[in-house]
């Protein structure tokens, strides 16, 4: 009696392959930038804070215009009005598509709060995004320099990185603030304070580079001639940007905070200029009185220094190989469906551990594993 016929792509109680994980075989195919990519876009805290920032950043700019672009809001941050009903907030949670003549209310002279905190807005994050470059720069050079040369420059490099650890940085930062707060402006006083928030970037990109100088591919580059400049910031580099961008964006949100404290204690951004942390200095004495001058700046603050820190968040994750995501009920109902079909095709179990039953205790544990992996 001849043998049944089977698929000759399948062997006797074999199953279609079913290694690696669920994870895995998703991105099966992708570069490492796309897998990158689509770890982030599927991060859902990264991704509303990146919708609300942007929401911010657009309405601030377009609201109260910047340099000789003028905004959409018929008042600006400086002109003062008669005040109207005490300066109350014209805008309701009970009517929130009716702005009124002064949604956030007015000061104690007339002076539009709504513009104001717009304005302060504007400033704050045009100040994060100058520390932030700042810090970019001087961390990934001095890093790269330790972590390359190492010996006597890599000692020399790390000594200096650490005595900028020691000091207070709202200290140094308050001398920094009032040595260039004469000047009245607020990207020299960014500079100067991204000045004081590289070591932790230096620290970590200099990890990066003393085990990258040891890979094939830079002695490959040392051999064809190419220049230490070029192997640092050409190979190099480019292999440590997941820690300098998850690194970058994390210390944003501190320096969003750094220049809102030092404005608040008066070290910071003087007026004519408006910050968020000016506006909470200039409106303290108005919390019993006025609160709302004071709640808005506020809010603001909490918004851009979270939703910066969620996105430094789904970039770390992102760029993190070892993070894995924990699978849907669907993808947990689909194993189980396979671990079924497994037993059933499955032959008896033979002892000795050979014959159908060894390929149905693999087909078990190659199942149990994808699970695992998926967790």
């Amino acid at each position: 009696m001849s043998a049944p016929l089977q698929d000759p792509s399948v062997s006797e109680g074999a199953l279609p392959d079913t290694s690696g994980s669920i994870e895995g075989r998703e991105t099966a195919g992708m570069s490492q930038g796309q897998i990158v990519l689509r770890k982030f876009l599927r991060h859902q805290g990264a991704m509303i804070s990146l919708v609300l920032l942007i929401i911010v950043i657009v309405f601030s700019f377009t609201a109260v215009g910047m340099g000789p672009i003028p905004g959409w809001w018929k008042y600006n941050f400086y002109n003062s009005s008669d005040v109207m009903n005490g300066g109350a907030p014209t805008w309701h949670l009970s009517n929130p598509f009716s702005l009124g003549e002064h949604p956030f209310g007015q000061d104690d002279i007339g002076r539009d709060n709504f513009a104001r905190v717009l304005k302060g807005v504007q400033v704050s994050i045009l100040m994060m995004l100058i520390m932030g470059a700042t810090l970019l720069v001087v961390g990934v050079v001095v890093g790269a320099l330790a972590g390359y040369y190492r010996g006597w420059v890599d000692n020399a490099l790390m000594r200096v990185t650490d005595g900028f650890i020691m000091l207070p940085t709202i200290v140094v930062g308050a001398i920094l603030g009032v040595l260039a707060g004469h000047l009245a402006n607020p990207p020299l006083l960014a500079f100067v304070l991204g000045l004081i928030l590289w070591p932790t970037l230096a620290r970590l990109v200099r990890g990066d580079f003393l085990s990258l100088r040891e890979r094939e591919f830079v002695d490959s580059a040392r051999v064809a001639g190419a220049s230490d400049f070029r192997i640092m910031f050409k190979h190099m580099l480019p292999n440590a940007m997941g820690v300098v961008i998850v690194n970058t964006t994390l210390m944003m949100s501190q320096a969003i905070v750094l220049e809102t404290a030092l404005s608040f204690l008066g070290f910071g951004v003087h007026a004519p200029d408006v910050s968020l942390g000016q506006l909470i200095n200039e409106y303290q004495g108005s919390f019993a009185t006025r609160p709302w001058l004071f709640w808005w700046p506020g809010l603001f603050i909490i918004i851009v220094a979270l939703a910066v820190n969620f996105i430094g968040d789904g970039l770390r994750d992102a760029f993190d190989p070892r993070q894995r995501k924990i699978p849907s009920a669907r993808k947990m109902a689909r194993a189980d469906r396979l671990l079924a079909s497994s037993a059933n095709l499955a032959g008896p179990f033979t002892p000795g551990g050979t014959g159908d039953g060894s390929t149905r205790g693999e087909r078990r544990r190659s199942i149990d594993d994808e699970r695992k992996d998926g967790q």
